[in-house]
């Protein structure tokens, strides 16, 4: 295999990613993987590769990537003014490049993250049975660390049958107001009343202080909060709240174990929205229940998983 998507112009955060690394966060290894499963569930199903296949995920857009052979890609996620050999693209839709060929995005115009399947996906060494970069351990990807120019993506050239695009129910549209459904976690109770009403009766705003660790959000603090506990394992979906009263929702590369007292637990498939919040967007809480997120998580894994020609609508397709 000869054929290789060489990176022109990384921009400020392209990291090779996929599902993420399970089993391992025993050792302290984070899952990390895509933030948002959406977007990224989309590229993938567009070009018919397997929901597990790696591809790129490139924050806030100037990046440029030429192919090395004719292949098929997909673009999904924040709207970067994607170009080919200097001609528009569709986002949310798959395309063919010819050999040679070179794929241009722009400074996103909205989201934060965009993402781009090749067909077959790219072949970087897996570690652990993931392909996926966690920058703070520095494992997957390429050497475990952001893309920069010159770096070099194997595939296999791709000639599957196209889909034309993402219908538009699909396609999500970023900006303005994200509601966060949240499950009481067991610290629930620990947080007095006055906590409680504060972090569901206001809108936050993300703080510039967020990353692929956890979203971290500003507003009328909670005052007197429970104080550090013992450290304990925490996940992806975790609200955390630390003395200053602000609230940290953890991702993909948060740490295996903390010890910020917990006031809940964000369903899976909303953290999808969470990845696409830029500084200043604003964010509300509501209660939900566990049998819902689970519930919404299951018809999310069964969409991308199961056969393209499905009909299983996926949670919140259309929010």
């Amino acid at each position: 295999m000869g054929e290789f998507a060489t990176v022109e112009r990384a921009g400020p955060m392209s990291l090779v990613q996929d599902l993420g690394r399970t089993g391992q966060r025993h050792l302290g290894v984070s899952s990390g993987g895509s933030l948002d499963r959406h977007a990224a569930g989309w590229a993938n199903r567009l070009l018919r590769n397997s929901p597990r296949d790696a591809l790129l995920e490139v924050a806030m857009g100037s990046f440029a990537l030429r192919f090395s052979h004719a292949t098929t890609f997909a673009l999904a996620g924040a709207e970067c003014n994607w170009r080919l050999d200097g001609r528009p693209v569709a986002n949310w839709a798959a395309h063919r490049a010819d050999r040679g060929s070179l794929l241009e995005a722009e400074v996103a115009r909205s989201g934060v993250r965009s993402y781009v399947a090749l067909g077959g996906g790219i072949l970087t060494e897996p570690v652990w049975g993931s392909r996926a970069t966690t920058v703070g351990e520095r494992i997957g990807g390429i050497d475990g660390r952001p893309l920069k120019s010159g770096d070099r993506l194997p595939y296999e050239p791709e000639a599957e049958t196209l889909l034309a695009g993402a219908p538009r129910e699909y396609i999500r549209q970023y900006g303005g107001q994200i509601s966060l459904r949240l499950v009481p976690s067991n610290q629930f109770g620990l947080f007095a009343s006055a906590h409680q009403q504060t972090l569901l009766a206001q809108t936050y705003r993300v703080s510039p202080h967020s990353d692929r660790m956890g979203v971290r959000l500003s507003g009328a603090p909670m005052t007197g909060v429970p104080g550090n506990l013992v450290s304990e394992a925490v996940a992806p979906g975790a609200v955390q709240v630390p003395s200053d009263g602000q609230p940290i929702v953890l991702m993909a590369d948060c740490q295996t174990i903390g010890g910020y007292p917990k006031i809940g637990h964000v369903y899976s498939v909303d953290l999808d929205l969470l990845a696409q919040a830029r500084p200043g967007d604003t964010v509300t809480f509501s209660i939900g229940t566990l049998d819902a997120a689970q519930e919404a998580l299951r018809q999310q894994r069964a969409f991308f998983e199961g056969p393209v020609d499905n009909g299983v609508e996926p949670a919140g397709a259309g929010e």
